[in-house]
């Protein structure tokens, strides 16, 4: 193995300022900033944030001021076209961290521009803007990936692991909940809750870990919600919802999978963001549990409300190291370094004549190409297309997959008619 020893320099560009930014993106620019990124392949690389793209640019503001020299001086965009700014400035890879509906719009833009490609989950809200931005990546011979930085929780690693090796052999049927307090669907995400629902923003989670750790093919998806306290009774604005899945693996065999999510916890939960999956095999069960498997923490006068009561040192977290360093770290930052990471093994490890062989190997990495997110995305499109139709007065739908009539095929109770969402089959 060769052991490079120059200095390359990768210059990035954020879509999107909000707390997604604040927890991960910013602490590891912070650090790239300060110790650059190496690897004995490619050697020393520079990771400057060079421009930023936001509706108001008020938080990129507030942020440059305060970030003093932990962060270079960045440009900072703001307005309808500020991502079409961003872009101009020359940037070699963006980080597209809007509301998910927001998504597709800057990412076309960036892949466009022949940029690489980073978007936080869930990619896209359909298998159309899905296909559309594939078809770019691959006209314009960049990366487009999308961040699952759950896939990197320890905990999840295992389970994979376990399962790859048969010693779970065959999942039959699952269970994941996720429960948020009203202060991030009435308070941090306020500004974009109208007309969505939890499921699409945090199930997706679940839904990868589903689709990346077991495999097999996704048949079915049914769900349903419940409205009235963010938006009204009878609206289009949900408070919760519960899906299930059915996968069909090699075997012939079915598991059934069902994830709850909600964004109307009261905030003094003790949980404050409460995490569970149960995933039951043939020769065994896996649990897993947020606030079993991590620290409770009591302040008088903080806690729940000005502090977590319970905390996941391992997604994200502020530490003074023993040697007296702070630092903050943890797989949510993480996924982001190793997407950097992979820019660099495309652009800088090895000759300019075989970077099309070094993009390939990156494209098949499963957990985050956008190659690879076809089921959950599906799963995605079904899940907003039936709590459209409960919106509309027409609960209890159902989706197929891959059905006689297209790809994704929804069915109404009463109805000999579908409706094709997706055509092609996946």
């Amino acid at each position: 193995m060769s052991h490079a020893t120059t200095t390359n320099t990768l210059r990035a560009g954020m879509v999107g300022m909000g707390m997604i930014f604040d927890e991960t993106y910013r602490p590891f620019f912070e650090h790239t900033h300060a110790n650059g990124l190496f690897d004995r392949r490619f050697g020393y690389v520079d990771v400057p944030l060079t421009a930023v793209a936001s509706r108001t640019g008020s938080r990129a503001d507030k942020y440059q001021a305060q970030a003093a020299n932990r962060i270079a001086p960045f440009q900072s965009f703001r307005g309808d076209d500020s991502v079409e700014k961003l872009l101009r400035s020359g940037v070699e890879f963006a980080c597209v961290a809007t509301p998910d509906d927001r998504h597709f719009d800057a990412a076309k833009q960036v892949l466009s521009a022949g940029v690489h490609l980073l978007i936080e989950k869930p990619s896209v809200l359909s298998l159309v803007q899905l296909d559309e931005l594939q078809a770019l990546a691959r006209q314009h011979n960049v990366l487009a990936k999308v961040v699952y930085h759950k896939l990197l929780d320890p905990d999840h690693k295992k389970l994979r692991t376990l399962v790859a090796d048969n010693v779970l052999s065959h999942v039959n049927n699952g269970y994941a909940s996720l429960l948020e307090p009203k202060s991030i669907g009435m308070g941090q995400f306020s500004e974009w809750v109208t007309g969505r629902n939890p499921g699409t923003y945090v199930a997706v989670h679940y839904i990868k870990l589903i689709d990346f750790t077991f495999g097999g093919r996704l048949k079915t998806v049914t769900a349903t919600g419940q409205r009235g306290l963010v938006g009204p009774k009878d609206g289009s604005t949900w408070d919760s919802c519960q899906m299930r899945m059915i996968y069909e693996y090699d075997s012939g065999r079915e598991a059934a999978f069902d994830i709850h999510t909600s964004w109307v916890t009261p905030d003094n939960f003790p949980g404050y963001v409460e995490q569970e999956v149960q995933f039951r095999f043939d020769n065994g069960v896996w649990n897993a549990h947020s606030r079993k498997r991590g620290v409770e923490l009591t302040v008088e006068g903080e806690t729940p409300l000005k502090r977590k009561t319970t905390i996941n040192n391992h997604y994200n977290g502020t530490f003074l190291e023993p040697w007296g360093e702070r630092s903050q770290r943890g797989y949510g930052i993480e996924v982001l370094d190793r997407f950097v990471r992979e820019v660099a093994h495309v652009e800088f490890d090895g000759p300019a004549g075989d970077r099309n062989s070094r993009l390939a190997t990156v494209r098949g990495l499963t957990y985050n190409d956008l190659a690879a997110d076809r089921q959950t995305v599906a799963a995605v499109q079904a899940l907003e297309a039936i709590l459209d139709h409960q919106h509309r007065g027409q609960p209890d739908c159902v989706v197929r997959v891959n059905d006689p009539a297209g790809g994704l095929v929804l069915y109404r109770p009463g109805s000999n008619e579908p409706s094709v969402l997706y055509g092609p089959r996946l």
